[in-house]
């Protein structure tokens, strides 16, 4: 992540054990300052996919402890995987790992469920609605969030797809924007009529699943709004 929380950060932790405490701290404190302002992403996934690698670590030290005294020759987080070599000399170097893990979790923790209730909130104040007739096909289609920051309309279009992780299939949507119109102009131009005029302008989607989004946040549109509008949307395409 931007904020020096790496996976590498902890996996050293043997080379300078409190430089790395005071750069953790730094890095939750900028995280939380963010927060504050009501900026969610990237930290926000950037710190759960980084809860997640840890325990993927700890977890890899049960076999560790059963079998003698090794330390981490690689990690492979695709497949889920820890790689350990022996090294008695160098025993304190793991426990130095394990305990900059243990001693971080409950601050990450912390920062994380912050960051959650900021996201929820958002999300309870994100109403979405669907324009016109849904049709069958919903892998592409359009979304309109507006942007209080700068008064404006975002068009997107979006393109639903699947790929495959380690151990399950995980859905995506990727979005290209259209154009941005002026929030003065929405009132003359309705939902309805706004899709019309991209059914006209893009005819391979001749009965496009079409989204509009209302909100009376403020918050920032590309740090928050936005994504949460997404996750949002995409929870829907998938019930």
């Amino acid at each position: 992540m931007g904020l020096n929380l790496t996976l590498d950060l902890f996996i050293k932790a043997g080379e300078d054990y409190e430089k790395r405490q005071y750069v953790v701290l730094g890095s939750i404190k900028q995280v939380k300052q963010e927060f504050q302002k009501n900026r969610l992403y990237p930290h926000l996934s950037d710190l759960i996919t980084l809860r997640t690698s840890l325990q993927q670590v700890i977890d890899g030290f049960t076999s560790v402890d059963k079998n003698g005294p090794k330390r981490i020759k690689d990690i492979n987080l695709k497949e889920n995987r820890i790689e350990f070599e022996s090294v008695l000399s160098e025993q304190m170097d793991l426990e130095a790992v394990r305990e900059l893990i243990k001693w971080s979790q409950p601050l990450i923790d912390a920062a994380i469920e912050e960051g959650i209730s900021i996201y929820e909130y958002v999300d309870e104040n994100l109403n979405i609605d669907q324009v016109g007739i849904k049709p069958s096909y919903l892998d592409e289609g359009y979304l309109f969030v507006p942007n209080h920051e700068n008064g404006s309309l975002q068009l997107f279009r979006y393109e639903m797809s699947i790929y495959m992780g380690a151990r399950e299939k995980y859905r995506s949507l990727k979005t290209t924007l259209i154009k941005t119109m002026n929030e003065g102009l929405i009132s003359v131009s309705s939902p309805a009529g706004i899709k019309l005029e991209l059914i006209k302008q893009f005819q391979d989607l001749p009965n496009p699943a079409t989204y509009a989004f209302y909100t009376p946040l403020e918050f920032s549109f590309e740090s928050t709004l936005f994504p949460v509008a997404k996750r949002k949307l995409l929870r829907m395409l998938v019930s």
